[in-house]
C-alpha cells in the first residue's frame, strides 16, 4: 500500500514541529535548572564576592560571563575553556577587575567596588545547539561611614551648662538639708542620753587651792513623830577641880596664893 505524497508531506511537517517543540522545552528546562548563588548576598565595598553557578552539566564546551543586560563582546568579562593550559580568556569588560573563573562555571570577584554593581549573566555552552543561561543582580554597598562630629551651637552649650549648674546646685542644697537633719537628730539623742545618766559628783566652782566637794546626805534625818521630848541643850563642860596642895603642886602655890606684901611696899614717889 503506497502512501500518497501529500500525506507524507503533512506527516513530515508534523514530526518536525513536534521535535522543535521538544527541543524548545528542553532548552527552557535546562535554562531554568541553571542558577547563580551570591556569597555573600549583600556584598560590601572591598569584600570578595563569589558567584557560584548551580546546575552545570558534567560536560560542556565553555562558559562566558557578561556584565550587563545584553550578551555580546563588549559586555563580556571572560571566557573559561576547560582542557587547555590557560583556560581563562579576558573580555572587553574585564578592565582592571580582579576576577578568577573556576572549572564548575563559578567566578570570584576580589575586592568588589560599588562600580561593579549591575547584572551578571553566565552562558554555558553544552554543544553547538544547546546553551544554558542564568543571570543575577549584584549591588555592592558602601561601608558604614563614621558620622561626622557635630558641634553644639552656642545656645545649646549655654543651655547644657545651665542645666548642669542647676542640677549641681540642687544636689548641694539637698546635701546641706540632709546634713542639718542628721546633726539635729544626733544632738537630740545626745541630750536625751545626758539627762538619763546619773550626774557625777565633783567640784562646783573653782575656789583656788581649796576644793569643796558636796556630798549628798544618804539618809534624811527626821525626828520621829512620837518623840515629843525636847532636845537636850548642850551641857557646859564641868570645871576642873581646884588644885590640891601637895608636894607635886608646891611650885604653883605662889601663883595661886600671891603674897600681898610686895604690893604693899610700893610707895608712890613725890
Amino acid at each position: 500500500m503506497e502512501i500518497p505524497m501529500g500525506t507524507q508531506g503533512c506527516f513530515s511537517k508534523s514530526l518536525l514541529l513536534s521535535a522543535s517543540i521538544l527541543v524548545l522545552r528542553m532548552l527552557q528546562g535546562s535554562q531554568a535548572a541553571l542558577h547563580i548563588q551570591k556569597i555573600p548576598e549583600q556584598p560590601q565595598k572591598n569584600q570578595d564576592l563569589l558567584l557560584s553557578v548551580q546546575g552545570v552539566p558534567d560536560t560542556f564546551q565553555d562558559f562566558n560571563w557578561y556584565l550587563g543586560e545584553e550578551m555580546y563582546g563588549g559586555t563580556r568579562l571572560f571566557t573559561y575553556i576547560p582542557g587547555i593550559q590557560r583556560p581563562q580568556r579576558d573580555g572587553s569588560a574585564m578592565g582592571q577587575r580582579d576576577i578568577v573563573g573556576f572549572p564548575n562555571g563559578s567566578m570570584l570577584l576580589r575586592r568588589a567596588q560599588p562600580t561593579d554593581s549591575g547584572t551578571y549573566q553566565v552562558a554555558v555552552t553544552i554543544n553547538s545547539e544547546w546553551t544554558m543561561k542564568a543571570k543575577t543582580e549584584v549591588q555592592v554597598a558602601e561601608k558604614n561611614k563614621e558620622l561626622p562630629s557635630t558641634h553644639l551651637p552656642t545656645n545649646a552649650g549655654i543651655l547644657a551648662a545651665t542645666i548642669i549648674g542647676s542640677l549641681a546646685a540642687g544636689a548641694l542644697l539637698i546635701s546641706c538639708i540632709a546634713y542639718l537633719l542628721v546633726t539635729r537628730n544626733w544632738k537630740g539623742q545626745s541630750h536625751r542620753m545626758a539627762t538619763t545618766e546619773k550626774p557625777e559628783l565633783g567640784p562646783a566652782h573653782d575656789a583656788g587651792d581649796n576644793i569643796y566637794e558636796v556630798m549628798p546626805s544618804p539618809v534624811l534625818l527626821v525626828s520621829p513623830i512620837s518623840d515629843t521630848r525636847p532636845i537636850n541643850p548642850v551641857r557646859p563642860l564641868p570645871t576642873p577641880p581646884p588644885l590640891q596642895a601637895g608636894p607635886e603642886n608646891h611650885q604653883y602655890q605662889d601663883l595661886l596664893n600671891p603674897d600681898p606684901a610686895p604690893y604693899c611696899q610700893l610707895v608712890p614717889t613725890s
